[in-house]
């Protein structure tokens, strides 16, 4: 029998999220972190108006999907391939730095646990979550700044995708590694075979949906085509690969970011996860962050959290392009355009409580990340180029750049 009192906390989040999102806004902070903020005090932690069922734990799962999706969708296929050698390597250490200093805090807090054991996995997990880039509040400020098209500005924003394809790649061989019955040397061919699957899939879709565009341009069944590729990628991830999810449905999107007509399915994709799928996704993160279990042992490893997801960009990015012959202030730069943190870090965090890597506790941790890279980076980037020479910005230009962190359904509103 249905029950109809999903309709009821539908619309309590609905409502929520998107005022407390326009409050985020007004405030100069990103509109997810409202939406979580709204998912808790509408959860069972303060007023008990909605609860965490099955149905909105299965809704929030499509629209993490969807964004991840538009993720794919919103990258710069070309601009990827053509990054070079110096993109790559800011990314891999802005991911290898923070992996460590994540996994070294919470072994600092918690004991360090032998390698394999599943204390080890946790602690490694924080560390992952600490690899996510978003980059949109570094656009915007790039741009204001009239720098955005600069070497430094260019640099950031590739190594940003990289940086993120490094980091789904990391929490799927975490998760595979994670899995007792699983051994190392089958999780790395079930990866292999996924990305190889996916190319050879890729190939054939690109085309197909090439011709579908050019005959159909703007036409419904392309973005529904488009979605049904998404889910289908998202389930052979999971089922066939033991992939997560959501790596799935990001290579869809990689798949069809070239695909002359993707924009519009960005467009549409956007409506549904706007709509409705995604304030549920992140207010679900609320629903399940529970603020009664918050000690003085957990703020101060939020503190310390966040120092250290601030420090290892930094450090782990403007180390390796000091290396790349960048001046140190615009090494600086590059490091503080990287640390901030966004709804990829979010996703992540959410794969982690589904599969047993994170307590609902830290979600407390992560929220204050983002808020706080959000604030500080704009401040930070702006004080480290005053001195450089003024540029004026283009207002006309396109901020809609190759950036696969910050999907449209976020950026938009």
């Amino acid at each position: 029998m249905v029950s109809y009192e999903l309709f009821a906390d539908l619309a309590i989040i609905l409502i929520a999220a998107k005022l407390f999102g326009i409050l985020a806004r007004k405030l100069h902070a990103p509109q997810v972190v409202g939406e979580i903020i709204a998912g808790l005090i509408i959860g069972p932690s303060v007023l008990g108006l909605v609860d965490s069922s099955d149905f909105l734990v299965q809704m929030a799962e499509i629209g993490v999907i969807l964004l991840m999706f538009m993720a794919g969708l919103e990258t710069n296929l070309q601009d990827l391939l053509k990054t070079g050698p110096i993109a790559l390597l800011i990314a891999c250490c802005g991911v290898f730095v923070p992996l460590v200093g994540g996994w070294a805090l919470y072994s600092c807090f918690y004991g360090f646990s032998p390698i394999g054991s599943d204390e080890f996995f946790i602690a490694l997990f924080i560390g992952v979550i600490l690899t996510a880039t978003s980059v949109s509040i570094t656009v915007s400020t790039l741009r204001e700044l009239g720098k955005l098209k600069g070497r430094v500005g260019t640099t950031i924003v590739s190594a940003a995708i990289i940086d993120d394809v490094i980091g789904i790649m990391v929490l799927t061989f975490v998760i595979g590694f994670r899995d007792p019955t699983s051994k190392p040397t089958q999780v790395i061919i079930n990866t292999l075979l996924f990305f190889l699957f996916s190319f050879g899939v890729g190939i054939v879709c690109y085309y197909g949906f090439r011709y579908i565009a050019k005959r159909y341009s703007h036409s419904r069944r392309l973005p529904i085509m488009s979605l049904a590729l998404c889910f289908l990628l998202a389930y052979a991830a999971e089922e066939y690969f033991g992939i997560a999810d959501i790596t799935g449905a990001y290579i869809a999107g990689i798949i069809l970011c070239s695909v002359k007509s993707s924009d519009y399915i960005v467009e549409k994709m956007d409506i549904s996860a706007y709509m409705i799928f995604g304030p549920v996704f992140f207010a679900s993160i609320g629903l399940k962050t529970s603020v009664s279990d918050i000690t003085p042992e957990i703020i101060l490893f939020a503190i310390a959290f966040i120092i250290v997801a601030l420090l290892t960009k930094i450090i782990g990015c403007g180390l390796a392009a000091k290396l790349c012959r960048f001046t140190m202030k615009d090494s600086l730069k590059i490091g503080v355009g990287m640390m901030t943190r966004g709804e990829v870090a979010l996703i992540v965090s959410q794969k982690g409580l589904a599969v047993g890597l994170m307590n609902p506790i830290y979600f407390t941790a992560v929220i204050l990340l983002i808020m706080v890279s959000s604030i500080a980076t704009p401040i930070l980037l702006k004080i480290l180029f005053r001195s450089d020479p003024v540029v004026e910005a283009n207002p006309d230009h396109d901020l809609h750049v190759a950036n696969p962190n910050i999907p449209s359904v976020l950026s938009n509103r």
